[in-house]
Protein backbone atom coordinates (compact mmCIF):
# COMPACT_ATOMS: atom_id res chain seq x y z
CA UNK A 1 0.00 0.00 0.00
CA UNK A 2 1.10 3.43 -0.50
CA UNK A 3 3.13 5.83 2.20
CA UNK A 4 0.53 7.30 4.92
CA UNK A 5 -1.06 10.80 4.15
CA UNK A 6 -3.03 12.95 6.67
CA UNK A 7 -6.14 14.53 5.95
CA UNK A 8 -8.44 17.14 7.83
CA UNK A 9 -12.32 16.55 7.95
CA UNK A 10 -14.19 19.31 8.14
CA UNK A 11 -15.84 20.44 11.48
CA UNK A 12 -18.90 17.79 12.93
CA UNK A 13 -16.91 14.90 10.89
CA UNK A 14 -15.16 13.71 13.41
CA UNK A 15 -18.38 12.48 15.95
CA UNK A 16 -19.41 10.40 12.87
CA UNK A 17 -16.38 8.77 12.40
CA UNK A 18 -15.83 8.37 16.48
CA UNK A 19 -19.16 6.66 16.10
CA UNK A 20 -17.98 4.03 14.03
CA UNK A 21 -19.14 4.90 10.29
CA UNK A 22 -16.69 3.46 7.69
CA UNK A 23 -17.36 6.17 5.18
CA UNK A 24 -15.58 9.49 4.60
CA UNK A 25 -17.34 11.48 1.67
CA UNK A 26 -14.73 14.18 -0.74
CA UNK A 27 -17.09 16.67 1.04
CA UNK A 28 -16.21 15.64 4.35
CA UNK A 29 -12.91 16.71 3.56
CA UNK A 30 -11.16 20.61 3.98
CA UNK A 31 -9.26 19.62 1.16
CA UNK A 32 -8.58 16.45 -1.13
CA UNK A 33 -5.15 16.40 -3.02
CA UNK A 34 -4.39 14.56 -5.97
CA UNK A 35 -3.62 11.05 -4.64
CA UNK A 36 -3.27 7.55 -6.15
CA UNK A 37 -5.89 5.09 -5.57
CA UNK A 38 -5.23 3.04 -2.55
CA UNK A 39 -3.41 5.51 -0.69
CA UNK A 40 -3.53 4.87 3.15
CA UNK A 41 -5.00 8.10 4.90
CA UNK A 42 -4.86 8.74 8.33
CA UNK A 43 -8.43 11.17 8.88
CA UNK A 44 -7.14 14.01 11.32
CA UNK A 45 -9.57 16.99 13.31
CA UNK A 46 -7.71 19.97 14.68
CA UNK A 47 -4.54 17.36 13.96
CA UNK A 48 -6.39 14.84 16.31
CA UNK A 49 -5.95 11.41 14.88
CA UNK A 50 -9.50 9.58 13.98
CA UNK A 51 -9.40 6.75 11.83
CA UNK A 52 -6.95 5.04 9.19
CA UNK A 53 -8.54 4.25 5.74
CA UNK A 54 -8.08 4.13 2.04
CA UNK A 55 -8.64 6.51 -0.78
CA UNK A 56 -10.91 6.27 -3.91
CA UNK A 57 -9.95 8.95 -6.76
CA UNK A 58 -12.61 7.51 -8.52
CA UNK A 59 -15.93 7.72 -6.21
CA UNK A 60 -17.92 10.28 -3.91
CA UNK A 61 -17.21 7.73 -1.17
CA UNK A 62 -13.32 9.41 -0.66
CA UNK A 63 -12.10 7.56 2.20
CA UNK A 64 -13.58 4.50 3.52
CA UNK A 65 -12.29 3.64 6.70
CA UNK A 66 -9.83 -0.11 7.77
CA UNK A 67 -9.17 0.73 11.40
CA UNK A 68 -9.78 3.62 14.36
CA UNK A 69 -6.55 2.77 16.30
CA UNK A 70 -3.77 4.39 15.43
CA UNK A 71 -1.16 1.81 15.76
CA UNK A 72 -2.66 -0.51 13.74
CA UNK A 73 -0.15 -0.30 10.13
CA UNK A 74 -2.61 -1.69 7.08
CA UNK A 75 -0.18 -4.09 5.65
CA UNK A 76 -0.17 -8.25 5.08
CA UNK A 77 -0.56 -9.04 8.66
CA UNK A 78 -4.02 -6.62 9.16
CA UNK A 79 -5.61 -8.61 6.14
CA UNK A 80 -4.42 -11.54 7.23
CA UNK A 81 -5.82 -11.27 10.84
CA UNK A 82 -9.11 -9.62 9.97
CA UNK A 83 -9.64 -12.78 7.58
CA UNK A 84 -8.95 -15.25 9.74
CA UNK A 85 -11.83 -13.28 12.21
CA UNK A 86 -14.06 -13.89 9.43
CA UNK A 87 -13.51 -17.61 9.05
CA UNK A 88 -13.62 -18.08 12.68
CA UNK A 89 -16.92 -16.16 12.96
CA UNK A 90 -18.50 -18.23 10.18
CA UNK A 91 -17.61 -21.57 11.53
CA UNK A 92 -18.49 -20.40 14.88
CA UNK A 93 -22.19 -18.89 13.81
CA UNK A 94 -23.26 -20.83 11.00
CA UNK A 95 -24.38 -24.95 10.53
CA UNK A 96 -22.67 -25.61 7.91
CA UNK A 97 -22.91 -29.25 8.12
CA UNK A 98 -25.35 -29.64 4.85
CA UNK A 99 -24.13 -26.58 3.28
CA UNK A 100 -20.59 -25.79 1.49
CA UNK A 101 -21.50 -21.96 -0.18
CA UNK A 102 -21.69 -18.83 2.47
CA UNK A 103 -20.25 -15.47 2.43
CA UNK A 104 -16.77 -15.48 4.05
CA UNK A 105 -15.88 -11.08 4.11
CA UNK A 106 -19.38 -8.60 3.85
CA UNK A 107 -17.53 -5.94 3.28
CA UNK A 108 -18.58 -2.85 6.25
CA UNK A 109 -19.99 -5.31 8.10
CA UNK A 110 -17.03 -7.01 8.52
CA UNK A 111 -14.37 -4.20 8.96
CA UNK A 112 -13.23 -4.94 5.16
CA UNK A 113 -15.18 -1.61 3.57
CA UNK A 114 -16.18 -2.42 -0.34
CA UNK A 115 -14.10 -6.42 -0.25
CA UNK A 116 -16.95 -9.02 -0.50
CA UNK A 117 -15.67 -12.66 -0.59
CA UNK A 118 -17.94 -15.78 -1.30
CA UNK A 119 -17.32 -19.28 -0.86
CA UNK A 120 -18.01 -22.23 -3.20
CA UNK A 121 -17.53 -25.16 -2.16
CA UNK A 122 -13.73 -24.48 -1.31
CA UNK A 123 -13.39 -22.28 -4.18
CA UNK A 124 -13.60 -18.23 -3.45
CA UNK A 125 -15.01 -15.63 -5.13
CA UNK A 126 -13.37 -11.90 -4.68
CA UNK A 127 -15.27 -9.17 -5.74
CA UNK A 128 -14.13 -5.36 -5.22
CA UNK A 129 -16.02 -2.73 -5.40
CA UNK A 130 -13.64 0.53 -4.65
CA UNK A 131 -10.46 1.42 -6.88
CA UNK A 132 -9.14 2.11 -3.87
CA UNK A 133 -8.91 -1.62 -3.02
CA UNK A 134 -6.49 -2.25 -6.23
CA UNK A 135 -3.91 -2.24 -4.84
CA UNK A 136 -4.32 -4.46 -1.39
CA UNK A 137 -5.55 -6.56 -4.10
CA UNK A 138 -1.95 -9.10 -3.93
CA UNK A 139 -2.53 -9.01 0.10
CA UNK A 140 -6.61 -9.88 0.03
CA UNK A 141 -5.92 -12.95 -1.65
CA UNK A 142 -2.51 -14.29 0.07
CA UNK A 143 -4.60 -13.65 2.96
CA UNK A 144 -7.63 -16.22 1.57
CA UNK A 145 -4.67 -18.72 1.11
CA UNK A 146 -2.82 -18.55 4.57
CA UNK A 147 -6.14 -18.37 6.65
CA UNK A 148 -8.63 -20.13 4.36
CA UNK A 149 -8.34 -23.99 5.56
CA UNK A 150 -8.75 -26.23 2.46
CA UNK A 151 -9.02 -23.01 -0.17
CA UNK A 152 -9.03 -24.74 -4.13
CA UNK A 153 -8.56 -20.97 -5.77
CA UNK A 154 -9.88 -17.87 -5.84
CA UNK A 155 -11.62 -16.49 -8.89
CA UNK A 156 -11.50 -12.39 -9.36
CA UNK A 157 -14.86 -10.34 -9.94
CA UNK A 158 -13.75 -6.68 -9.87
CA UNK A 159 -17.17 -4.30 -9.72
CA UNK A 160 -14.40 -1.65 -10.55
CA UNK A 161 -12.83 -1.82 -14.39
CA UNK A 162 -9.23 -3.34 -13.80
CA UNK A 163 -6.72 -0.89 -16.18
CA UNK A 164 -5.49 -4.57 -17.82
CA UNK A 165 -9.01 -5.54 -18.80
CA UNK A 166 -10.67 -5.05 -22.28
CA UNK A 167 -14.41 -3.67 -22.64
CA UNK A 168 -15.46 -7.07 -23.78
CA UNK A 169 -14.08 -8.78 -20.77
CA UNK A 170 -15.57 -6.26 -18.31
CA UNK A 171 -17.25 -8.47 -15.53
CA UNK A 172 -16.18 -11.26 -16.25
CA UNK A 173 -14.19 -13.80 -13.52
CA UNK A 174 -10.51 -14.48 -14.22
CA UNK A 175 -8.28 -16.53 -11.90
CA UNK A 176 -6.10 -14.73 -9.32
CA UNK A 177 -4.79 -18.04 -7.47
CA UNK A 178 -4.84 -21.61 -8.14
CA UNK A 179 -6.21 -24.01 -11.08
CA UNK A 180 -9.13 -22.93 -13.50
CA UNK A 181 -12.14 -23.05 -11.37
CA UNK A 182 -15.18 -25.36 -12.69
CA UNK A 183 -17.62 -24.08 -15.37
CA UNK A 184 -20.03 -24.33 -13.17
CA UNK A 185 -19.18 -25.07 -9.47
CA UNK A 186 -21.55 -27.43 -7.87
CA UNK A 187 -22.64 -26.46 -4.44
CA UNK A 188 -24.72 -27.82 -1.62
CA UNK A 189 -27.04 -25.70 0.47
CA UNK A 190 -29.41 -27.08 3.24
CA UNK A 191 -28.80 -30.46 1.32
CA UNK A 192 -30.01 -29.08 -1.93
CA UNK A 193 -27.45 -29.11 -5.08
CA UNK A 194 -27.23 -25.54 -7.38
CA UNK A 195 -24.62 -24.95 -10.22
CA UNK A 196 -23.47 -21.65 -9.90
CA UNK A 197 -21.43 -19.78 -12.50
CA UNK A 198 -18.84 -17.67 -11.04
CA UNK A 199 -16.95 -16.22 -14.11
CA UNK A 200 -20.13 -14.88 -15.81
CA UNK A 201 -23.87 -15.31 -12.84
CA UNK A 202 -25.21 -12.49 -11.18
CA UNK A 203 -22.66 -11.00 -8.44
CA UNK A 204 -20.32 -13.91 -7.05
CA UNK A 205 -22.49 -16.53 -9.35
CA UNK A 206 -25.33 -17.27 -6.84
CA UNK A 207 -27.03 -14.82 -4.39
CA UNK A 208 -26.31 -16.29 -0.90
CA UNK A 209 -27.88 -13.95 1.20
CA UNK A 210 -31.23 -15.42 0.23
CA UNK A 211 -29.85 -19.14 1.60
CA UNK A 212 -32.37 -19.61 4.74
CA UNK A 213 -35.04 -17.53 2.94
CA UNK A 214 -35.09 -20.69 0.10
CA UNK A 215 -35.07 -22.92 3.16
CA UNK A 216 -38.06 -20.97 4.09
CA UNK A 217 -39.86 -21.49 0.44
CA UNK A 218 -39.06 -25.46 0.67
CA UNK A 219 -41.30 -25.35 3.41
CA UNK A 220 -44.03 -23.32 2.54
CA UNK A 221 -43.91 -25.06 -0.82
CA UNK A 222 -45.17 -28.03 0.25
CA UNK A 223 -48.79 -29.12 -1.98
CA UNK A 224 -48.55 -25.43 -3.51
CA UNK A 225 -49.03 -24.32 -7.07
CA UNK A 226 -46.01 -21.56 -7.08
CA UNK A 227 -45.21 -18.74 -9.42
CA UNK A 228 -41.43 -17.65 -8.80
CA UNK A 229 -40.45 -13.95 -11.28
CA UNK A 230 -37.08 -13.36 -11.71
CA UNK A 231 -35.86 -16.80 -10.83
CA UNK A 232 -32.50 -16.94 -12.05
CA UNK A 233 -31.01 -20.13 -11.56
CA UNK A 234 -34.06 -21.79 -9.81
CA UNK A 235 -32.79 -21.29 -6.26
CA UNK A 236 -36.31 -20.32 -5.07
CA UNK A 237 -38.08 -22.62 -7.66
CA UNK A 238 -35.33 -25.97 -6.58
CA UNK A 239 -36.43 -25.46 -2.92
CA UNK A 240 -40.30 -25.11 -3.45
CA UNK A 241 -40.54 -28.65 -5.58
CA UNK A 242 -38.01 -30.40 -2.78
CA UNK A 243 -40.59 -28.93 -0.53
CA UNK A 244 -43.60 -30.98 -2.52
CA UNK A 245 -45.11 -28.06 -4.28
CA UNK A 246 -47.86 -29.51 -6.87
CA UNK A 247 -46.16 -27.04 -10.02
CA UNK A 248 -43.50 -24.68 -10.49
CA UNK A 249 -43.85 -21.56 -12.75
CA UNK A 250 -40.16 -20.06 -12.82
CA UNK A 251 -39.91 -16.30 -14.88
CA UNK A 252 -36.79 -14.76 -15.92
CA UNK A 253 -35.76 -12.59 -18.82
CA UNK A 254 -31.97 -14.42 -19.15
CA UNK A 255 -32.24 -17.24 -21.31
CA UNK A 256 -29.32 -18.44 -20.16
CA UNK A 257 -30.37 -18.41 -16.22
CA UNK A 258 -33.66 -19.93 -16.67
CA UNK A 259 -31.35 -23.08 -18.84
CA UNK A 260 -29.77 -23.18 -15.20
CA UNK A 261 -32.39 -23.14 -13.51
CA UNK A 262 -33.57 -26.66 -15.41
CA UNK A 263 -29.96 -28.20 -14.61
CA UNK A 264 -30.60 -27.28 -10.74
CA UNK A 265 -33.79 -29.13 -10.82
CA UNK A 266 -31.93 -32.43 -12.54
CA UNK A 267 -29.45 -31.38 -9.92
CA UNK A 268 -31.80 -32.40 -7.28
CA UNK A 269 -33.07 -35.65 -8.70
CA UNK A 270 -36.25 -33.26 -9.95
CA UNK A 271 -37.86 -34.04 -13.59
CA UNK A 272 -37.58 -30.30 -15.07
CA UNK A 273 -41.09 -31.45 -17.18
CA UNK A 274 -42.99 -31.69 -14.44
CA UNK A 275 -42.08 -27.66 -14.15
CA UNK A 276 -42.65 -24.84 -16.50
CA UNK A 277 -39.67 -22.22 -16.86
CA UNK A 278 -39.88 -18.98 -19.19
CA UNK A 279 -37.67 -16.86 -20.81
CA UNK A 280 -39.64 -13.79 -20.75
CA UNK A 281 -40.24 -10.18 -19.08
CA UNK A 282 -41.70 -10.55 -16.02
CA UNK A 283 -43.85 -7.78 -15.78
CA UNK A 284 -45.24 -9.08 -18.99
CA UNK A 285 -45.75 -12.62 -18.17
CA UNK A 286 -47.76 -11.11 -14.93
CA UNK A 287 -50.13 -9.32 -17.11
CA UNK A 288 -50.47 -12.13 -19.46
CA UNK A 289 -51.04 -14.53 -16.36
CA UNK A 290 -53.90 -12.13 -14.91
CA UNK A 291 -55.82 -11.66 -18.39
CA UNK A 292 -56.01 -15.68 -18.73
CA UNK A 293 -57.38 -15.19 -14.81
CA UNK A 294 -54.65 -17.84 -13.56
CA UNK A 295 -54.09 -18.21 -9.94
CA UNK A 296 -51.24 -19.52 -7.70
CA UNK A 297 -50.88 -20.81 -4.21
CA UNK A 298 -47.70 -18.70 -3.80
CA UNK A 299 -46.01 -15.97 -5.56
CA UNK A 300 -42.74 -15.27 -5.35
CA UNK A 301 -41.23 -11.76 -5.87
CA UNK A 302 -37.16 -11.11 -5.85
CA UNK A 303 -36.58 -8.59 -8.21
CA UNK A 304 -33.24 -6.76 -9.09
CA UNK A 305 -32.52 -3.56 -6.79
CA UNK A 306 -35.13 -1.26 -7.93
CA UNK A 307 -32.89 2.05 -6.42
CA UNK A 308 -29.35 2.31 -7.61
CA UNK A 309 -29.02 5.78 -6.59
CA UNK A 310 -30.95 7.65 -3.89
CA UNK A 311 -33.08 10.27 -6.71
CA UNK A 312 -34.36 6.93 -7.42
CA UNK A 313 -36.00 5.65 -4.52
CA UNK A 314 -39.18 7.16 -4.90
CA UNK A 315 -39.69 5.32 -8.32
CA UNK A 316 -38.46 2.42 -6.63
CA UNK A 317 -41.49 2.77 -3.93
CA UNK A 318 -43.78 3.49 -6.86
CA UNK A 319 -42.54 0.57 -8.75
CA UNK A 320 -42.27 -2.05 -5.61
CA UNK A 321 -46.03 -1.23 -5.07
CA UNK A 322 -47.11 -1.50 -8.26
CA UNK A 323 -45.06 -4.74 -8.98
CA UNK A 324 -46.14 -6.57 -6.31
CA UNK A 325 -49.35 -5.22 -7.03
CA UNK A 326 -49.45 -7.03 -9.98
CA UNK A 327 -48.64 -10.01 -8.40
CA UNK A 328 -51.27 -10.03 -5.47
CA UNK A 329 -53.71 -10.54 -8.91
CA UNK A 330 -52.36 -13.69 -8.98
CA UNK A 331 -52.54 -15.52 -5.59
CA UNK A 332 -55.72 -17.25 -4.32
CA UNK A 333 -57.29 -16.10 -1.31
CA UNK A 334 -55.78 -17.62 1.27
CA UNK A 335 -52.59 -17.56 -0.61
CA UNK A 336 -48.99 -16.53 -0.16
CA UNK A 337 -47.24 -13.50 -1.56
CA UNK A 338 -43.17 -14.20 -0.49
CA UNK A 339 -41.74 -10.41 -1.34
CA UNK A 340 -38.67 -9.41 -1.42
CA UNK A 341 -36.12 -6.15 -2.34
CA UNK A 342 -32.28 -5.74 -1.97
CA UNK A 343 -32.57 -1.74 -2.58
CA UNK A 344 -30.13 -0.73 0.53
CA UNK A 345 -31.31 2.50 -0.29
CA UNK A 346 -35.37 1.68 0.76
CA UNK A 347 -36.07 1.08 4.02
CA UNK A 348 -37.68 -1.77 5.99
CA UNK A 349 -40.84 0.83 6.63
CA UNK A 350 -40.72 2.12 3.09
CA UNK A 351 -41.06 -1.07 1.60
CA UNK A 352 -43.62 -2.53 3.56
CA UNK A 353 -45.66 0.46 3.00
CA UNK A 354 -45.03 0.00 -0.76
CA UNK A 355 -46.99 -3.84 -0.07
CA UNK A 356 -49.54 -2.24 2.26
CA UNK A 357 -50.14 0.32 -1.04
CA UNK A 358 -50.46 -2.94 -3.03
CA UNK A 359 -52.83 -4.55 -1.15
CA UNK A 360 -54.65 -1.31 -1.10
CA UNK A 361 -54.74 -1.08 -4.79
CA UNK A 362 -55.30 -4.92 -5.15
CA UNK A 363 -57.94 -4.81 -2.62
CA UNK A 364 -56.46 -7.42 -0.85
CA UNK A 365 -55.78 -8.09 3.23
CA UNK A 366 -52.78 -8.99 4.04
CA UNK A 367 -51.47 -10.65 7.21
CA UNK A 368 -47.59 -10.33 7.51
CA UNK A 369 -46.47 -13.89 9.11
CA UNK A 370 -42.57 -13.47 8.47
CA UNK A 371 -40.74 -10.53 8.39
CA UNK A 372 -36.73 -11.41 7.38
CA UNK A 373 -33.53 -8.99 6.80
CA UNK A 374 -30.16 -10.79 5.47
CA UNK A 375 -28.00 -13.91 7.40
CA UNK A 376 -25.61 -14.19 10.01
CA UNK A 377 -22.93 -14.13 6.98
CA UNK A 378 -23.95 -10.83 6.06
CA UNK A 379 -23.74 -9.05 9.07
CA UNK A 380 -24.96 -5.67 9.64
CA UNK A 381 -22.65 -3.10 12.20
CA UNK A 382 -24.82 -0.81 14.33
CA UNK A 383 -22.40 2.24 13.12
CA UNK A 384 -23.38 1.46 9.88
CA UNK A 385 -26.94 1.38 9.35
CA UNK A 386 -26.68 1.19 5.50
CA UNK A 387 -25.82 -2.21 5.46
CA UNK A 388 -29.40 -3.39 5.97
CA UNK A 389 -30.55 -3.71 2.95
CA UNK A 390 -31.78 -7.16 2.49
CA UNK A 391 -36.18 -7.19 3.11
CA UNK A 392 -38.11 -10.52 3.37
CA UNK A 393 -41.57 -10.35 3.88
CA UNK A 394 -44.36 -13.74 3.97
CA UNK A 395 -47.67 -12.49 3.31
CA UNK A 396 -50.93 -14.47 3.31
CA UNK A 397 -53.93 -13.06 1.48
CA UNK A 398 -57.41 -13.23 3.18
CA UNK A 399 -60.10 -15.33 2.29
Amino acid sequence: MSALVRLEVKEGVGRHLKAGHPWVFRKALDQVPKLPKGAIIDLVEDGRFLARGYFDPLSSIAVRVLTRDHTRTIDQRFFDEVVRECWERRQSMLDLSDTDAYRLIHGEGDGLPGVVVDLYAGWAVLKLYSAGLTPARAMIVEALKSQVPGLKGVVGRDEVPRDDEPEEGRGQGRMLFGPEAPRPIAIRERGARFLVDVYEGQKTGFFLDQRENRYLVRRLGRGREVLNCFSFSGGFSVNAALGGATKVLSVDQDEDAIALARENFEANGLEPAKHDFMAADVFKVLGSLAKQGQKFDLVLLDPPAFAKSQKAVEAAIDGYASLNRQALELVRPGGLLVTASCSARVTHEQFLNAVKEAGFKAQVDLTLVEDRFQPADHPLRLQFPEGRYLKFLVLQTGR
